[in-house]
């Protein structure tokens, strides 16, 4: 193989890779190329449409540039009988091949990606704003009931990302309307979130890309053979009962689970003290920001601003004057 060559192919696979790097691996090869953004043309024989067809792919890398998400909505997922099927596969694949091991997704933070957004610093009020006004939506989707998510097999994406996979049953469509109302109410409020590309839930278990040097030795893809005895295993059910804003970037916490900027309680779940606090932390929260908001309104006035800078004027003048005064006292002593 030449050097050139050799190259290419890992500049694609690096960037196959960072694309699978977030939370929200949630497609297949195809999909990560971006072939699917762009709507279906027929390029046989016509300049004119291979033409419109580079146009529109311009268009949509213009559009998305920059978008890079760091905040996402996670569903915890903490069924003890999930969480240890989850590490009786991933000591079966580390059996297998020991190199893996860091490539596995750490205790504490199993969950399902729900949505993703971008979030500047003085933006995450507004995120947990969006997160408190969902519930509603919620509520009315679920109508009183549990929403039951059953986790049954695995598979990759691409060979690059494993996971866990969501069964299909009669709970898809109240996700998927969560989902989409997630998306609806975080874009109204003027979040860039969500993606082109079709919602798919998963639990992922282990990622190429947490370990760049497997690659260097060879390790380019997850073996099918590693977890085959899998396929079909039933690994239990998650009741959703809450859904957090997270970071993705900011430091874990000490349980493993990603940083969390708020919470919402849902379903029939029994309340604890902890889902008591967190509700009154959170209305707290907004009564603070409501007044800081006023504040800041009242600050930008132009009579406050007028007021605020005579104000300043005349205290620096009257401070002048007494330190005029108080040298001409000290010279008149001396």
């Amino acid at each position: 193989m030449s050097r050139k060559k050799e190259i290419s192919e890992e500049c694609e696979a690096n960037t196959m890779d960072s694309l699978l790097e977030m939370p929200f691996a949630t497609i297949d090869t195809k999909d990560d190329c971006g072939l699917t953004d762009v709507p279906q043309i027929n390029l046989e024989g016509s300049e004119e449409n291979e033409w419109i067809s580079k146009d529109q792919i311009k268009k949509k890398k213009k559009k998305h540039k920059g978008y890079q998400p760091n905040y996402f909505l996670s569903i915890p997922i903490t069924n003890k009988e999930i969480t240890g099927g989850i590490k009786i596969l991933q000591n079966a694949i580390i059996q297998e091949d020991k190199r893996l091991a860091k490539a596995m997704t750490s205790d504490g933070s199993f969950h399902i990606t729900l949505l993703v957004m971008l979030l500047h610093e003085d933006e995450v009020n507004i995120g947990v704003d969006a997160l408190l006004e969902l519930k509603p939506f919620i509520e009315e989707i679920l109508q009183g009931k549990h929403l039951t998510l059953p986790f049954q097999g695995v598979d990759t994406f691409g060979h690059h990302v494993g996971f866990v996979k969501l069964a299909e049953g009669d709970h898809m469509n109240p996700l998927l309307e969560i989902a989409e109302a997630a998306k609806r109410t975080f874009q109204e409020k003027g979040i860039l979130a969500g993606e082109s590309r079709s919602f798919k839930p998963h639990l992922t278990f282990m990622k190429l890309s947490k370990v760049p040097w497997l690659r260097k030795v060879g390790v380019k893809k997850i073996d099918p053979k590693f977890y085959e005895k899998f396929i079909s295993h039933r690994f239990g059910e998650e009741v959703v009962h809450r859904i957090d804003l997270c970071s993705m970037l900011k430091k874990k916490q000490s349980n493993g689970y990603y940083h969390c900027e708020s919470s919402i309680v849902i379903g029939k779940r029994p309340i604890g003290i902890r889902d008591l606090i967190n509700e009154a932390l959170q209305r707290e929260r907004m009564v603070l920001k409501s007044k800081v908001k006023q504040i800041k309104e009242l600050l930008f006035q132009p009579e406050i601003q007028a007021k605020i800078r005579r104000e300043l004027f005349e205290e620096r003048s009257i401070n002048n004057s007494n330190q005029e005064n108080d040298v001409d006292f000290t010279a008149t002593l001396t």
